[in-house]
């Protein structure tokens, strides 16, 4: 292992040459330009477990706007599910963020100067790097970082020196994106007597999503307002770990004046995290106001665009 030359090195951190790559995690990012493109400033990985303990890496993908820290690529890593830990743990570690020179082979490291821990605890979960590397050495392919619009990225954390078994996963932001718009005729709206009901299930980049629509509202909305959510359907069927970014808008048609009521977000769907939407999507006074109601049934559409998948490998 050899300390690198390639651009000037910060003080109190070490940058060197590694043939072996990260023991702990490994994470590959697709179309790495499509993260800012698409407003996702952070990215967090899925949890792995190193040296006991649960963690994920963080990426800031043009420098962490907390930290006002510009130019730069900021990377960092966070302990994960620390409820279960005793009160007022802490946790001294040695961490190593790596990244993939795609054109030579081997692995640029950043780690801490003459073998400096961190430290975690229940006040400061994360810790890293704000300048892992200049934006302009890391975007040009050049330097084997960035190419084809790929990276490799990777974690070691060591408490003391032990190893687990690697773990990792593939992040594919896509650049045509997959998109679908569906829409949903609900009947006899005036007779409707129970809690929530699903739409069909319908098809968006291989995945299956339906609506689910309370038309008496739920948690915050029940009984005020119509609540509705997207819902990414048979999980159970996913690899676990399995992540997808969607962008979508759920609307209520109007049938009369063509004044439709929409929302818009943006989530990461997994099997922990299925469904998102509204519990106050719209009250039931402006629903009758807005007047959707044409021979007692209405539409509702789903637009949803998938824009990146995280894929888990062992």
């Amino acid at each position: 292992m050899a300390t690198s030359q390639a651009f000037d090195v910060q003080e109190e951190t070490e940058r060197l040459i590694s043939d072996a790559p990260p023991a702990h995690y490994i994470v590959k990012i697709q179309s790495f330009s499509l993260l800012t493109k698409n407003r996702i400033y952070k990215y967090e990985s899925g949890i792995f477990h190193a040296e006991g303990y649960k963690w994920k890496l963080i990426l800031h993908p043009n420098g962490n706007k907390t930290k006002n820290v510009k130019d730069h690529v900021s990377g960092y890593l966070s302990m994960a599910e620390t409820s279960s830990l005793p009160s007022n743990w802490e946790v001294y570690a040695v961490i190593r963020l790596f990244l993939l020179d795609q054109n030579e082979d081997n692995y640029f490291v950043v780690q801490d100067a003459m073998g400096k821990h961190r430290q975690f605890h229940w006040k400061k979960l994360e810790s890293g790097f704000d300048r892992l590397i200049p934006l302009k050495t890391f975007t040009d392919s050049r330097n084997g970082y960035l190419v084809d619009d790929t990276c490799v990225l990777g974690a070691e954390v060591f408490i003391p020196k032990e190893r687990s078994t690697g773990k990792g996963e593939s992040l594919v932001m896509i650049k045509d994106t997959l998109r679908n718009n569906y829409t949903w005729k609900i009947d006899n709206f005036s007779n409707l007597d129970r809690e929530f009901y699903d739409s069909s299930i319908f098809l968006v980049g291989n995945y299956k999503w339906n609506i689910r629509f309370f038309p008496n509202g739920i948690g915050s909305g029940l009984g005020s307002h119509i609540s509705l959510y997207l819902a990414l359907a048979e999980t159970e069927s996913l690899p676990p770990g399995t992540k997808v970014f969607a962008e979508f808008s759920l609307r209520i048609l109007n049938q009369v004046k063509g004044r439709h009521y929409t929302v818009k977000a943006n989530h990461w769907f997994s099997a922990s995290s299925w469904e998102r939407g509204w519990a106050k999507f719209i009250s039931l006074t402006s629903f009758k106001l807005l007047g959707p109601l044409v021979k007692d049934f209405c539409w509702v559409t789903a637009d949803v665009s998938v824009l990146g998948v995280v894929n888990p490998f062992t």
